[in-house]
Parts: C-alpha cells; structure tokens; sequence
C-alpha cells in the first residue's frame, strides 16, 4: 500500500494552506454554529438563565441588605452617643438573618445552575466527538492522504476538548455578568445618580482595553491551536515509526523538526496567554480610578446632602460588583476567541468534502439470508483515473476477469497495481469508464455490499488491540468460536497459537510487536478465511518473514484462493508462475496480458522483470 503514500501524502504539514497567525475566517459563523449544537438544551439552558437571574439578584440585594444593617448600627452609635437612644440589636440580627438566607439561597441556585451546565457542555462535547467519529468513516481517502494523524486527532481531543471547557466557562458567566451590570446599575442609581455617574465614567476606557486586548490576543489562539496540532502529529509520527527513526540515526532531525515547532507553538501560546493576561491588570486599575472617585465623591455627599452610611459602603460594594462582571465580560469575549478558534477547526472538519453518495436505488447481491449471492465476474472496461485530476495514473484499462481466476497484477514500483484493487473496491471513484462485477457496475451497489464481497489480505498486516480470538473474529463478528479456530486452521495459524501461553484468548498489545510479522499475517489470513468473501485481494508480504513461515503463509494463501476470484499484487514473481493471468503494468497501463509461459515466450517487459529477479537471487 506504499504507492498511494508515495504519490500523495506530500508531507507532513498540518492543515493546507494553514498558515501560523491566521484569524478566524468567520467568527461570528462559527460562534452562531456552536450556538446551533446547543438547540436540543433550550430547556436546559434556560433554567441555567433562571437560576443564574435568581442566584444573581439575590447576591445584588444582599449589599443593600448589608447597608442596612450597617445604617442602623451607625444611626444607634449615635443615638447613643447622643442619650437619645441604644443600638437596636434586635433590629440588626433579624437583618443578618435575612442576609444568611440570602447567600444561602444563591448559592444553592449557583449549584443547580453549575450541575445542569456541566452536563449540557458534556453532551455537546459527546456529540461532537460521536460526529467527528461518524464524519471519518465518510471522509475519502485522499482527505488523509494530506492530513497527519496527528492533526486528525489534535481536532478530535485538544479542539473539543477547548471547545467543551470554554463553553463550560462562558455561558454561565455570560448570563451571570449580564443581569450583574443591569442589577447593580439599578441598585446604584437608587442609591445616588450622582455616584453612580463617577462609577461609569471609567467603563467606556475599560471596553475599549478590553476590545484592543481581544483584538489582538485573536491571531495567537489561532496559531497556537495550529501549531498544537503540528506537534502532535509529529510526535504521532516519530513514535509509530521510532525504530526505523533510530535505525536510520533520524534523532538529530527528530529532534530538530520538534524543536521547531514546539519553538512555533511556544511562541504562540505565551503571546496568547500573555496578551489575555493582561486583561484583568488594565481593566482593574481603570475600575480603581473610578472606585477612588466614587470614595472622595461619596464622603462629600454623606457631609453636606446627608446620604446614609450604609448605603455608601452598599454602594462601594457594588461599585467593585459592578467592575468584576464588566472584566468577567472582558476575559469572556478573550475565552470565545479560544473557543472561536478551535470550535472553526472542528466544524472545518465536519464540513469537509465527503464520498460520492450511495445510488438512492441500489442492486441488491444478497440471498434471502443476507448473505452476498455473487459468482465473481470482474469486468474493467476503458477505465481512467488519477488522484489528481490533473495527472492520470490509470490510462483506458480494460480487462474481463472469469469467476475464480487467480489474476497476478505486476509491475515495478509506481506501475498503478495497488490503484487498480482501491478502485475495484471503491477507496476512490474513477474519472471514466466502468468496473463491474457480475456484470453489475460496481455504483449500482452499496459501498457495503461491495465490500461484502472482497477480502483483503494486505502488506501492511493490522490487528486491534485485542485477543486472538477477537482480532480474527473481526472477518465476522457474528462467527462462532468453532469458527474462528476452524479458520485458523485452515490458515496453518492453529498450532502456533496453541503454543502461546493463553491460546486463543492472548492479547495483542497496541502496536502488535508481542508475536512476528509472519505470525500477523497468518493471523490476517485467517480472519478472511472466516469472512467467507467471493473476491480476494492479495497483498505479497513474505520479504520479511523466515522461510518456514513464508512456507505457512504462501500454503494458507493458495488455501484461501481456492474457488475465488483472486487478485494477487505479486512483488516475487515466483510466487506467481500458476496464476491464470498475469497482468504486467508500466505507468497505469497494461503492456501485457498472458500466462507465465507465455509471456516469458514474447521475451518482453515481464521476461525482463522475471530474469533480473531470477539473476538477483543467484547473485
């Protein structure tokens, strides 16, 4: 499967044309998107408003409540002071205990209101990932051609994952700090118009620090996310393929390349924290002009209009109330260029061109079981394709296939012999022409049913995570366990595995390094024994492998071949001499068709393919 990659990956940047620095192309887009995956929590969210109201008035009122308190204490100092009078203690503790109530009240509706908001975040962060999850299987394979893994999953963990927390941050402080400012104005303005205006005098500069902050800081959580994903995809990289880094002493370069975009990503993320951070020191010295005003302004009112000490400290007390919600905004709008910013790369994600849809009316090729009912025809007829429209690979191939030949495909590097098997299984739709199977064109059918009909046995062998039982049972989750070993038997694997400690129940451990390639791919060979297919495609791994085990593997082969149609991509030439038509490729044409006999006969491009091969195992 190497050609593909070689043709097509082209690298190992991140997303295309994503430069580091880059705004969000649509904010306001994306924020009104993610508004969108929060219509199923109308409900939700607006009990979170109700409670978020509640909680907030009553810690409005709770100043003025304070002020009360602290009025009547003054007022009875001074009666006092003066014999007209004591202090009314009675007064005053029925006062505190109405404040108790209070803060306890809000902060029992905080708690709801926390508890309901953190379970709608987690369901829009669930269906977000349960999207990207199904949007994947849809994806066309020349989307990860150009994609690292690493920056698949940057999107699907470090994305959401931004994008989940902000909204768990921002939400319930947006409601909250809206009716704090509404509250508190009305609650000032009751108090004194006089004060009031010395407060908000300094909210216009403090807008404008916050918006200058916003402005600025937007780029670097762009680039940051950007270049997340680029270090993760690297580290993906070096990792899947770190003894083959370290044969080839790729250390250094590793090293260099890492150091160069966590340098990149460094960069990003302290001025992107640095200019948020500073969101708070601004706007808190412009709140403290304005507090300092609203002191000296207070105490001349209190001397010569007789304003009522309680409600100064009621009304110093929401001058800081109403500075904290109005820089809570401030740090809200910065926390939304975050989420602006990865939220824009998921939805990228989900927007991305997908397969060419299903026929609305498909042919049916199952029994009344719902078991697939083909005999194995193969038909190619003037077919033309190129993973670039630009550069066709495949030039009018045609080829009629009788059911249960065994065709070898050949040819050197880069011929087009892997393209030819990814297009009959529609891993890519060809420019023109047609393939067919059982004089079925292959787009009058499912993608399922179709691949009902192959089994595919590749170079590169995968096995889950899982038992042995389990990684077989994968051909047909439906098969029983006499099934599964009945299958391993037949791909000569049985015996090798009941050598194992734990038989058939021994676990593959996530990079499958616990059993050798030959044991991988017995394993891969017995798995499609148990998935029964009518078609198979063949990938020759056996360069690696000893020979006793390339013995097994070639025996399990020529076992799974019987009665199917079979397309083997032959690299040893050998293996291939009793095939029934060998398929001879150069630069996505075939240049010539014939058995083995016959096409060293014509002494032509295979004769000379085969002897240079013969001539390097004699050398």
């Amino acid at each position: 499967m190497s050609e593909k990659r070689n043709q097509n990956r082209g690298g190992m940047g991140g997303r295309p044309g994503m430069v580091a620095g880059d705004k969000a192309k649509n904010f306001r887009g994306t924020i009104v998107k993610l508004f969108q995956y929060m219509k199923p929590f109308y409900l939700q969210i607006a009990m979170i408003i109700l409670f978020s109201a509640i909680a907030t008035v009553l810690t409005i009122i709770a100043p003025k409540v304070l002020g009360q308190a602290t009025t009547t204490l003054a007022e009875g100092l001074v009666a006092k002071y003066s014999q007209n009078g004591n202090i009314d203690f009675n007064k005053i503790q029925t006062i505190l205990l109405t404040l108790v109530v209070i803060y306890v009240a809000s902060g029992l509706f905080r708690y709801f209101e926390s508890w309901i908001m953190a379970g709608v975040t987690q369901k829009i962060t669930y269906n977000l990932r349960s999207e990207i999850s199904s949007k994947i299987n849809r994806l066309p394979l020349r989307y990860f051609d150009k994609q690292t893994h690493g920056e698949v999953l940057s999107r699907i963990t470090n994305d959401v994952d931004t994008v989940s927390q902000s909204l768990n941050q921002s939400v319930q402080q947006v409601f909250s700090s809206l009716i704090t400012i509404i509250g508190v104005l009305y609650m000032m303005l009751s108090i004194s118009w006089e004060l009031t205006l010395m407060a908000l005098i300094v909210v216009p500069l403090s807008g404008l620090a916050a918006a200058f902050v916003v402005k600025h800081s937007q780029k670097y959580f762009k680039a940051q996310q950007s270049t997340l994903g680029k270090v993760n995809g690297h580290i993906e990289e070096m990792y899947g393929g770190h003894l083959v880094m370290k044969a080839f002493n790729g250390e250094e370069k590793s090293i260099s390349i890492f150091s160069k975009h966590n340098e990149d990503l460094y960069t990003a993320a302290w001025k992107a924290q640095f200019i948020s951070g500073i969101m708070m020191p601004i706007t808190s010295f412009i709140g403290n002009v304005g507090y300092v005003g609203v002191c000296v302004l207070g105490g001349y009112l209190a001397i010569h209009k007789g304003l009522a000490i309680g409600d100064i400290q009621a009304f110093i007390t929401y001058v800081r109330n109403f500075n904290q919600p109005i820089t809570q905004t401030a740090q809200i709008m910065n926390i939304l260029q975050s989420t602006a910013a990865a939220a824009e790369r998921v939805f990228e994600f989900l927007e991305e061109e997908e397969e060419v849809p299903d026929t609305n009316h498909p042919i049916s090729i199952r029994d009344e079981e719902g078991n697939i009912n083909i005999k194995g025809n193969v038909s190619f007829k003037n077919v033309v394709f190129g993973y670039d429209p630009e550069k066709t690979i495949i030039h009018n191939f045609s080829m009629d296939i009788p059911a249960g030949s065994q065709v070898a495909i050949v040819g050197p590097t880069g011929a087009g012999k892997t393209t030819i098997v990814k297009l009959l299984m529609r891993f890519y739709d060809i420019n023109s022409g047609s393939i067919s199977v059982d004089g079925i064109n292959i787009k009058d059918l499912t993608r399922h049913d179709l691949r009902d009909c192959f089994g595919m046995v590749l170079q590169d062998a995968w096995l889950r995570s899982d038992t042995i039982m389990e990684n077989i049972r994968y051909g047909n989750t439906q098969a029983s366990d006499q099934e599964v070993i009945q299958a391993a038997d037949n791909a000569y694997v049985d015996h090798f595995i009941r050598t194992l400690e734990d038989g058939y129940q021994t676990a593959i451990n996530e990079e499958s390094t616990n059993i050798s390639q030959g044991q991988k791919q017995l394993l891969t060979i017995a798995r499609t024994f148990l998935s029964d297919p009518k078609v198979l495609i063949l990938d020759e791994a056996t360069s690696s492998v000893d020979t006793r085990t390339e013995i097994l593997i070639q025996k399990g082969m020529e076992n799974l071949m019987k009665g199917r149609t079979s397309f083997v991509i032959a690299h040893r030439l050998s293996t291939i001499k009793n095939a029934d038509i060998i398929m001879v490729m150069d630069h996505g044409d075939i240049v010539e068709v014939g058995t083995h006999k016959e096409l060293l006969s014509k002494n032509g491009f295979y004769a000379k393919l085969y002897n240079s091969q013969f001539e390097e195992a004699l050398a």
